[in-house]
């Protein structure tokens, strides 16, 4: 703040149209008064404003002012500097699309203020005649010594003015004593006149004392006038020495924690079970495949002071697989990447051999076992234990860490914040375990041929590829949907019942099928053929269903179903979700074509009734939604 200091007394001096120009508008004067401080200790100078690296750093910068203003702003108890701060602030956002703009005029804002102080300073009579002597040559021992006894001056000036202020107030009250005093002379006539005389006489020694002391002072203060640019540059750099002392201490105390944490590297970096199983590795060169473009160079980034290699168009040459036990399948089957780097150190004779070994591989060749390989990986990183021998996993984890692994695997896929609740994580119990659970299952074991090896009770598939599947649709179709709680999920044929079985007529909820992989439906309340209520599926929609017409706008197409769970107008629910009706007649003419040739039971049907129902859509929702009664 040193340099603000300095500039604020310099201000008034200067012409209106050059404070113009060093504030524009887009950096008023009061963000530089306010962020004095802050704006100093930043490195404006380090930046390259042409480097598209260092934008994240000056978007970093910009929001850190735009904090520091708005506590500004909240500390501030003057309604109208607090409503012109937020203005300033509305106008400092404005440079979030090109915060390089506002360091590139950060910085010449500081590199103005130095030219005009330097100016200054050089016009003054000290700085005139100290030119030459700079110029010569570095300062002697007896002009240190010089210096210092102008410090110490300075000090005893200071000193002197805050004497002679406060003799300055007593002679104040002195005078204003002495004329009450006029007005009691003849009260005092009884007084002894001896008495009287050599109290005045001590009053005006007082006084004449007093303000001889105030003439020696002024007369010393205007002796160091010349020298006052001199004394706030010397304030101005014992501050930032005595900052600068401060950073080195703290960066002396880093470096040596840094170096303490290097020298401990090598001694349990790596845990000594995985240690023996490289060294014997790579003693024994136990190679199952064969690398193409498997070597590459280090490369230094300065920016951000690290190295890194890589493997451009590396691929699998050939692979030796080991003898399978029994049921278990390639995609079980785990490999390992063992990367090895020579690094040669400054100082040092020889160099320095690092070994990594990587998290399990499973190599495919076909892309139809993705997901069985995906479900090896899964499971290997998610259930294994900290420093195991690789790859060592248990054969059986707890629900609640298979709980743990869905939810977190469903969010980072679909890329929402939205997880699965505690329903739809009952719903998955009772998929996995094939029974009607309660209670707490935590403790449960969940084995792996129950998740992707024994395909589910009257279904072709595992419990994982049907899981993978909904978090597929959901990514690409259902995201929005899902994020907004539209979608209730998971959810068994038993809670279905119980939350719609006392709801009107139309009342419908989203949820993932039961019966086909990657598919959601509608479970709505009906009328029976007795004339009380029943709880109906609409057939599932897949990805390819919702690529030809969007949900949101099946969903208004279909006039059965009125209100989401559990009483929301679905129009009000799903209405930005709409298209143009035009759109949507020609998805529906798609939809019903598809049907007609996969399910050949109501080809005659639709034949007959296909142009009616285009002009009334209302009466489609029976015949182009068939309720899945699987």
């Amino acid at each position: 703040m040193a340099l603000w200091m300095q500039i604020s007394q310099l201000l008034p001096k200067l012409p209106n149209q050059t404070l113009n120009e060093l504030y524009p508008d887009t950096f008023p004067i009061d963000v530089r008064h306010y962020l004095a401080n802050w704006i100093e200790d930043q490195r404006w100078e380090d930046f390259n404003v042409d480097s598209v690296e260092q934008v994240p750093l000056a978007q970093q910068l910009l929001e850190q002012m735009l904090e520091r203003l708005y506590d500004v702003v909240s500390h501030n108890s003057n309604v109208v500097e607090r409503v012109k701060l937020q203005h300033i602030s509305r106008k400092l956002s404005l440079f979030q699309s090109q915060p390089m703009h506002l360091v590139r005029m950060v910085r010449d804002i500081l590199r103005k203020e130095r030219l005009l102080l330097s100016q200054a300073v050089s016009q003054s009579p000290f700085s005139q005649e100290s030119a030459p002597d700079s110029v010569n040559g570095s300062m002697q021992p007896a002009s240190n010594r010089d210096l210092d006894a102008l410090v110490l001056k300075v000090l005893e000036i200071q000193t002197c003015r805050q004497e002679i202020h406060r003799l300055q107030e007593e002679l104040n009250w002195e005078k204003q004593d002495s004329e009450p005093m006029q007005g009691q002379t003849e009260m005092e006539t009884k007084l002894p006149d001896q008495v009287t005389k050599q109290n005045r006489i001590t009053q005006l020694e007082h006084n004449y004392q007093a303000c001889a002391k105030v003439n020696a002072s002024n007369k010393s203060l205007l002796c160091f006038n010349p020298y006052q640019p001199f004394f706030l540059m010397l304030s101005c750099w014992s501050t930032s020495f005595v900052k600068l002392v401060d950073k080195l201490c703290r960066g002396a105390v880093w470096l040596v924690q840094v170096l303490g944490i290097l020298l401990k590297l090598r001694i349990g970096w790596i845990p000594v079970n995985i240690s023996r199983f490289l060294r014997t590795i790579f003693k024994n060169h136990e190679n199952v495949g064969e690398l193409i473009n498997s070597t590459a160079i280090l490369e230094h980034n300065p920016s951000s002071k690290s190295t890194c290699a890589t493997f451009r168009n590396m691929s699998i040459k050939k692979i030796k697989r080991a003898d399978r036990k029994g049921s278990e399948s390639v995609t079980e089957e785990k490999f390992a990447l063992l990367f090895t780097a020579e690094i040669m150190i400054t100082g040092c004779e020889s160099a320095c051999n690092v070994q990594m070994i990587t998290l399990p591989v499973v190599v495919i060749v076909h892309g139809s076992q993705e997901n069985n390989a995906m479900a090896t990986v899964i499971w290997d990183c998610a259930f294994s234990e900290p420093n195991r021998i690789p790859f060592v996993v248990p054969e059986r984890v707890p629900w609640s860490q298979m709980c743990e692994a869905l939810n977190s695997k469903f969010m980072s896929e679909v890329q929402t914040n939205r997880g699965l609740d505690r329903y739809n994580l009952h719903c998955l119990a009772q998929k996995i375990f094939d029974k009607d659970v309660s209670g707490d299952l935590s403790n449960t074991p969940v084995s792996w041929a129950q998740f992707n090896k024994e395909v589910l009770p009257g279904r072709n598939f595992t419990f994982w590829q049907w899981f993978e599947g909904v978090i597929d649709l959901t990514k690409k179709c259902l995201k929005a949907y899902w994020s907004e709680g539209l979608i209730f999920g998971f959810i068994g044929k038993q809670h279905l019942h119980v939350i719609l079985q006392n709801r009107p007529s139309g009342t419908f909820l989203l949820r993932f099928s039961d019966s086909e992989i990657g598919g959601i439906t509608i479970a709505y309340v009906g009328p029976s053929e007795n004339g009380g209520r029943k709880i109906q599926n609409i057939q599932p929609f897949t990805k390819k269903d919702l690529d030809s017409a969007g949900l949101g706008d099946r969903i208004r197409d279909i006039n059965c179903i009125s209100h989401v769970y559990p009483e929301m107008p679905k129009d009000d629910v799903f209405k930005k979700f709409y298209t143009d009706s035009r759109t949507n007649k020609t998805s529906l003419i798609k939809n019903l074509r598809f049907i007609l040739v996969w399910k050949k039971i109501i080809i005659v049907e639709l034949t007959v009734l296909i142009g009616w129902r285009l002009n009334h859509p209302e009466n489609c929702c029976h015949t182009a939604n068939k309720p899945d009664h699987s």
